[in-house]
């Protein structure tokens, strides 16, 4: 007896369900047999974070008795994290994929980190450029530095950013790739440093006179370091004027220096005007060839 075409869909069907159940069956059976596993993997992570914590306490300690600056702090605290993380990860994935060796996962992480290198270029340029920059001694937090067209103070250096605080007060997150590709002027590396102007006297002056003058009252103007030698040069022949170049020195942060300049401009304003030394504004002269003929109320 021969089966019908309809028989044969429903033998068709039940032989499919079959196989389907089957599999469901052999992944439930699968994921029970990973409970165990799960549940020590857990474990592993859970005395991974403790350790990485006890050990980020512990380092902390040991290099604030050191007195290492923060950035240095901040940087080893960071790499003892990240190298228990990855132990502690390696051990947890062993534990969970029993078939998988810790030196086909080594070797199967150093294929997939090309390709990973590839994709996320940026972010590992900036987080490399940040160790290197967390290492060196120079540039420290509170520093007033310039970086390209980025100019403020060090508020916080992390592995892919700096924190960057202008005198406006507004806050740049800059990339470290830039403050280690540009050129790094630390305004404030030591507790003082040099700073100028240049003033203008009348070409008639007694030039000798003149320096005399500013070197006295640059010395007298507040913020100047009286054990520093203050400079009055005179440096070029300007349109109306003999330019000195007037250099002192003061605190090297932002609000010494620009107190002391204050302090100087005004000083040098009233010595020169006390001693009736001309201080010259921009001045043109006309010749024409043939005389000018005025003409008011319609006469000439």
């Amino acid at each position: 007896m021969m089966n019908s075409p309809l028989d044969n869909t429903i033998d068709k069907s039940v032989d499919t369900a079959g196989v389907l159940v089957r599999q469901l069956w052999k992944i439930w059976e699968s994921l029970v047999e990973m409970v165990p596993g799960m549940i020590i993997a857990l474990v592993v992570f859970l005395v991974t974070w403790l350790v990485a914590s006890s050990a980020s306490r512990i380092a902390d300690w040991i290099t604030r008795k050191r007195e290492m600056r923060p950035s240095l702090r901040a940087l080893i605290d960071t790499l003892i994290r990240i190298a228990i993380w990855i132990f502690g990860t390696l051990i947890a994935l062993t534990i969970l994929l029993p078939g998988l060796t810790p030196t086909g996962l080594i070797t199967g992480l150093g294929l997939g980190t090309v390709a990973i290198g590839f994709a996320f270029q940026d972010f590992f340029e900036n987080f490399l450029a940040g160790i290197f920059i967390m290492a060196r001694k120079k540039m420290r937090i509170g520093d007033y530095i310039k970086a390209g067209d980025i100019e403020g103070t060090v508020e916080m250096i992390r592995l892919r950013d700096t924190h960057i605080r202008k005198l406006s007060r507004e806050l740049l997150i800059v990339p470290n790739t830039h403050m280690f590709k540009n050129t790094l002027e630390i305004l404030t590396d030591e507790a003082s440093r040099r700073h100028e102007i240049t003033t203008g006297v009348a070409y008639h002056t007694d030039l000798e006179q003149a320096r005399e003058v500013i070197r006295k009252a640059v010395a007298s103007a507040d913020g100047v370091d009286p054990e520093r030698p203050v400079d009055v040069l005179a440096t070029q022949f300007n349109d109306s004027s003999i330019d000195f170049t007037v250099r002192w020195w003061s605190g090297s942060d932002i609000a010494a220096m620009l107190d002391s300049r204050d302090s100087v401009v005004r000083r040098i304003k009233i010595a020169l005007d006390k001693a009736d030394i001309e201080i010259p504004f921009p001045q043109v002269t006309h010749n024409f060839r043939e005389p000018i003929r005025l003409e008011s109320d319609g006469k000439k």
